[in-house]
């Protein structure tokens, strides 16, 4: 008998972001996070980097109209069920994600990802000004402390900053932020602030607290805790359900 098939048709993301040579953050930590998360990843690729775990050697952009191209390949041949962007590397990158983030109806998270955990940075500065339209297009924007201190211009140092950070991306047009505690020194545990946008423009902040772990190995937790949110997106969970699993994962 020949054999039969057994056709699986999981839910699709799309990540827009940047390779990582070393695999440990970017794209390769996107991919692999969709995939553990029972989602079919798609990607497009923003820049290639020469990094490793100790610093980012070299950065290439890719230019934004084949950024706009590999985007359009995926969305004309997949149905997207979210989208989550990363490194974008140039303010022209930002505003073409933008522009294409902003026609879809799927959830779209956007990880400002603005310096690697080895201190190298991995956006312009001039795109960092670009971001206000991409934050204003999010389904949920994930910054870490630092980059959340970029986006509100405003110092992120306690978890009653990262809530304050995250009501601000939610006026700024987010519908909701989660603010990373990562770089918060709040001794043995970490806390994620979750702000979510309620109707009326009231807002809902929900803390999420976990063990830390004491190591240097940080390099593309973001990357992958961002992905993992889009991925049960994707998969039709509601939000504040997605970020908790996704982070508790």
């Amino acid at each position: 008998m020949p054999p039969t098939r057994d056709p699986v048709s999981p839910p699709v993301a799309l990540t827009i972001a940047g390779s990582d040579a070393g695999g440990g953050a970017g794209i390769q930590a996107d991919l692999k996070a969709m995939t553990a998360h029972g989602v079919f990843g798609t990607s497009a690729v923003t820049a290639t980097t020469a990094q490793n775990t100790r610093g980012v050697h070299d950065i290439h952009a890719v230019p934004p109209a084949h950024v706009a191209s590999q985007c359009d390949a995926v969305f004309d041949d997949f149905d997207v069920g979210a989208v989550k962007t990363g490194m974008l590397a140039t303010a022209e990158t930002v505003e073409t994600v933008t522009g294409l983030v902003a026609a879809v109806t799927a959830p779209v998270v956007v990880d400002p990802v603005m310096v690697a955990a080895s201190g190298d940075r991995l956006l312009s500065r001039e795109a960092e000004a670009a971001y206000e339209g991409l934050v204003e297009a999010a389904t949920l924007v994930t910054p870490n402390a630092d980059e959340a201190a970029v986006l509100v211009d405003e110092p992120v140092e306690t978890p009653a900053d990262a809530e304050r950070a995250g009501r601000e991306l939610v006026a700024a047009g987010a519908d909701a932020a989660l603010v990373k505690g990562g770089h918060l020194d709040d001794g043995k545990s970490v806390t994620d602030t979750l702000v979510v946008g309620r109707e009326g423009g009231d807002t809902m902040a929900t803390r999420f607290e976990t063990p830390r772990v004491v190591t240097d190995a940080t390099h593309g937790s973001g990357c992958a805790l961002s992905s993992a949110i889009a991925a049960r997106l994707a998969r039709a969970e509601p939000l504040t359900e997605a970020v908790a699993a996704a982070v508790d994962d």
